[in-house]
């Protein structure tokens, strides 16, 4: 009889085990499977995040290097931009005193060709000069005294013409401000190291060259 109830003791503490573990063990499960949500939850923020931040730092520099000198360079290169900065500037100073002046089409035509191109090209200039941890200025004041500068009595007898006489005295004066850029330029191809800024030497004397035959042209007819 003690034999007996010892064995049925026994077989019935088995079940409750067995359901005990039964629980647990769902329970268990149950816990793994919210912890794994959770844990790829986060791994999928924490990747798209990454991504993101990857994309962003590979993209961020891109507009900034858009106007970037790489490589070497010396000191050709940076009197060149330093130099060419404010002969632009005036030639936008130039260009802007066209407006309710100028008369001649092809004038008005030019003076939008001289904004479209040097106002970029300025600020590519200046771009490459804080690059090189460079002054956009090397302390030659207005610049009047390089070649081509007009220079303040030029500006104001230009701002005092109007019509035909503007765009005789327009044309003559920037014939001589674009050979005074050509000769800067020139200088550039044959003294610069930087690629970059010797493309440019390149493009001002090849376009600054074709708009001085063409002023050439319109003082002929006017």
């Amino acid at each position: 009889m003690r034999a007996f109830t010892h064995r049925t003791n026994r077989t019935n503490r088995t079940p409750r085990k067995l359901a005990l573990a039964g629980v647990l063990a769902a329970a268990g499960l149950l816990l793994t499977a919210c912890g794994t949500d959770d844990g790829m939850s986060g791994m999928d923020h924490g990747g798209t995040s990454a991504t993101s931040s990857a994309s962003t730092s590979a993209s961020a520099p891109a507009a900034p290097g858009a106007d970037s000198a790489p490589g070497d360079f010396n000191d050709a290169d940076v009197m060149f931009a330093q130099m060419m900065i404010p002969h632009h500037e005036q030639a936008l100073e130039m260009a802007k005193l066209a407006d309710g002046r100028a008369e001649d089409p092809e004038v008005k035509k030019l003076v939008a060709a001289i904004e479209q191109a040097q106002d970029p090209e300025i600020q590519k200039m200046k771009a490459w000069l804080k690059g090189w941890g460079k002054p956009e200025s090397a302390g030659h004041g207005s610049g009047h005294g390089m070649a081509g500068m007009m220079s303040d009595q030029d500006m104001k007898d230009l701002a005092a013409a109007k019509g035909k006489a503007f765009d005789r005295k327009f044309a003559e004066l920037m014939i001589a401000h674009h050979d005074g850029a050509v000769a800067m330029a020139k200088d550039e191809q044959k003294s610069g190291g930087n690629a970059t800024a010797k493309k440019l030497a390149d493009d001002v004397v090849r376009t600054q060259s074709a708009e001085v035959a063409q002023l050439k042209k319109i003082l002929d007819r006017l």
